[in-house]
C-alpha cells in the first residue's frame, strides 16, 4: 500500500464506512431500479421513499419526460461547451429569465449543478479585505465556496442572531461583509431567523445570499421559497436554488440585481469552464416550474401530509427537534444506531437517510425522514409505525 492509501485508511469516516460494510450496516449507494416516487423498487425490495429530496413529487411526472425527450431530440444530448463560448441555447436563457421573475429578481445565472453555484459565486462576491460570515451548519457547497475566497472567513452558532451580530461587529465598517445562510436547513429542517438577519444587515451594511435549495417549491407563494415566505425578497441581495429537489432536474441558479448578475456572467469559474446544462435537464426544469406555479394544490397537498406526519411522529415520542418544514429529522444521538436504524427500516420497507458527522455534531445524529407531495397519510401511518417498532428496538424512544 502506497503513502496516500496508508493515510486515506485512516480517515475517520472512511473507516466508518468500512466497518459497516463488513457488519452489513452500510447504508449508502443503495441501488434504485426505476422512477423515484413515494414508492421504490431496490433489489426486488419495494420499499416506502422517505429518503428524497422531491418535495413537489415531480421527479416521474410524465410532462416533465416528455420536455426532457423533446429537448433532447431538438437540441442533442448535451452543448459540447461551456456557457461563454458555444453552450449557450434559448431555453437556458428562457428559463433564466423565468426563474428571476418567480424568485423576484432582475436576472438569474444558471449553471450545472447547486453545488457549483454556491462554490462558484461565493468566492467572487468578496476579496481579501472583506468577509464572509455563515451560520455554523449551512451547507457543504456554501463552505467550500468560503474556503476558495480570500476573505475573511467567519462563522455564527447556528440561528444564533446574537452571535451573528458579534460576528458583524468584528468585520471592518468600509468593507463587504457578506452573509450565506441556507433558507431552509437541509439536516434539521428549520428555517434561518431571516427578519433578524435583515436588521443586522441595515445595522452593519451587510449583504445577504440565501440559499433556497430546499426553500422552493415548499415555501412562499406558488413555492418561491423563504425569502418570499417572509415578505423580504427586495431585501435579499443574492437568491440561490437548484433544480434537483423540487424542480425534478440537476442544475442550479444565482438571481440578484442586473449588475450583480451580469458581473457573475462574466467572472465565475465553474460558470465559463464547466459544460452548460443538458437540453434535456433545461427543459425538465423549465417544465416543473411551470407546474408547480400552475399546480398551488400541490404544494397545499405537501403541507398536508407534512402537519399530519410531524403530528404522528411527535405522538409517538420521537424526538424531532425544530423543524419547520417536510424535512423531519428523527434524532438517534449515537453513531452506530444511526446505521443500524437505517439497515432495520430498509428492512422493514422504509427508506430513509443516515446523517453523521461530518453534516452534524457527534451527539446529534439522526436519520433523515423527507416528504413529497404525493406521500399519502396511509403510507405516514405505516412508516411511523414500522420506525417506531425499530426505534423501540434500538432503546432510542420508548
Amino acid at each position: 500500500m502506497g503513502l496516500i492509501e496508508d493515510k486515506l485508511s485512516k480517515h475517520p469516516f472512511y473507516g466508518m464506512a468500512i466497518d459497516a460494510k463488513e457488519r452489513g450496516i452500510y447504508p449508502y449507494f443503495r441501488q434504485i431500479e426505476g422512477k423515484q416516487g413515494t414508492e421504490v423498487e431496490m433489489g426486488g425490495h419495494p420499499v416506502l421513499m422517505f429518503g428524497s429530496n422531491a418535495y413537489t413529487g415531480l421527479t416521474g411526472d410524465d410532462r416533465i419526460i416528455e420536455a426532457g425527450c423533446k429537448a433532447m431530440k431538438q437540441y442533442g444530448s448535451g452543448c459540447a461547451g461551456s456557457r461563454f463560448l458555444n453552450g449557450t441555447l434559448d431555453i437556458h436563457v428562457q428559463l433564466e429569465k423565468e426563474l428571476a421573475e418567480y424568485v423576484g429578481k432582475d436576472d438569474a445565472l444558471c449553471i450545472s449543478t447547486g453545488f457549483t453555484v454556491n462554490s462558484g459565486v461565493i468566492p467572487q462576491l468578496v476579496g481579501k479585505d472583506d468577509y464572509i460570515i455563515c451560520d455554523d451548519r449551512d451547507h457543504a457547497s456554501i463552505v467550500d465556496g468560503r474556503r476558495l475566497s480570500f476573505a475573511t472567513q467567519l462563522r455564527f452558532k447556528h440561528n444564533d442572531m446574537e452571535d451573528l451580530e458579534k460576528q458583524l461587529k468584528r468585520c471592518a465598517p468600509d468593507k463587504i461583509k457578506l452573509i450565506v445562510v441556507d433558507g431552509v436547513f437541509s439536516m434539521e429542517g428549520d428555517l434561518c431567523n431571516l427578519p433578524k438577519i435583515v436588521e443586522l444587515k441595515h445595522k452593519y451594511n451587510a449583504t445577504i445570499m440565501v440559499d433556497e435549495a430546499h426553500g422552493l417549491g415548499v415555501f412562499g407563494e406558488q413555492g418561491r421559497g423563504v425569502c418570499n415566505h417572509f415578505g423580504l425578497t427586495d431585501e435579499v441581495d443574492l437568491i440561490m436554488g437548484t433544480f434537483s429537489k423540487s424542480l425534478a432536474s440537476i442544475g442550479g441558479f444565482i438571481a440578484g440585481n442586473q449588475v450583480l448578475i451580469d458581473y457573475l456572467r462574466h467572472t465565475v469559474r465553474t460558470y465559463i469552464f464547466s459544460a452548460s446544462m443538458t437540453p434535456a435537464a433545461t427543459a425538465a426544469a423549465l417544465e416543473a416550474l411551470h407546474i408547480i406555479k400552475s399546480e398551488p394544490e400541490r404544494i397545499q397537498a405537501l403541507w398536508d401530509v407534512t402537519n399530519y406526519a410531524l403530528k404522528r411522529f411527535k405522538e409517538e415520542g420521537f424526538e424531532i427537534g425544530d423543524t419547520e418544514s417536510p424535512i423531519i429529522p428523527l434524532y438517534v444521538r449515537d453513531m452506530e444506531k444511526t446505521f443500524v436504524v437505517v439497515a432495520r427500516a430498509f428492512e422493514e420497507g422504509v427508506f430513509i437517510n443516515p446523517v453523521i458527522p461530518p453534516a452534524c455534531a457527534p451527539t446529534d445524529t439522526l436519520v433523515r425522514y423527507a416528504l413529497m407531495a404525493n406521500h399519502t397519510k396511509e403510507q405516514v401511518d405505516i412508516s411511523v409505525e414500522k420506525l417506531k417498532k425499530v426505534f423501540k428496538e434500538l432503546d432510542i424512544i420508548k
